[in-house]
């Protein structure tokens, strides 16, 4: 029997919720936000499940990389389609979109994200720390030259070698 998951992630717990392929809630419960308390809780069943769905957002790249290395069908779900179908709860809780992320999985329902490599993922990293302290850099700089002219102190432009 194919068994479908969907995980509800927040910053310090993830909802879960495993459907069967007749919408059947299997199990409902909730785990720390850590690939291995994320695995723990799905092991008696990773033999079965077919999908486990989650949402694109910050945490979505690490999750997914780890689910995989240990060997689950994780995917990642555009977050703009998944905002729609979940917007249409009456009650919105993390259990409620937990269940609601599994039956879209379970239906098919859904927008895969390409999640790119660990190596991109550091290197746009790098790329933009090293913008935002070229610009950090450039405010201070300016700050100081802003705060000298008050004492009639004046600093001309010198090249920048950042």
């Amino acid at each position: 029997m194919q068994l479908f998951a969907g995980l509800d992630v927040s910053m310090d717990e993830t909802s879960i919720c495993i459907v069967d392929r007749d919408g059947k809630i299997v199990r409902e419960c909730n785990a720390e936000t850590e690939p291995t308390a994320i695995r723990s809780t799905l092991d008696g069943y990773t033999d079965r499940l077919h999908r486990v769905g989650l949402e694109a957002q910050a945490f979505s790249p690490w999750l997914f990389t780890e689910l995989r290395r240990m060997g689950l069908p994780a995917i990642v779900v555009e977050a703009v389609h998944m905002q729609k179908a979940l917007s249409a709860q009456r009650n919105k809780t993390d259990r409620n979109d937990a269940r609601s992320i599994a039956h879209m999985m379970r239906v098919g329902w859904f927008r895969q994200v390409h999640v790119k490599s660990s190596e991109s993922q550091h290197l746009r990293v790098l790329l933009s720390n090293r913008r935002l302290l070229k610009r950090k850099f450039i405010d201070v700089e300016n700050e100081v030259r802003d705060t000298l002219k008050a004492f009639g102190l004046k600093i001309g432009d010198q090249p920048r070698q950042v």
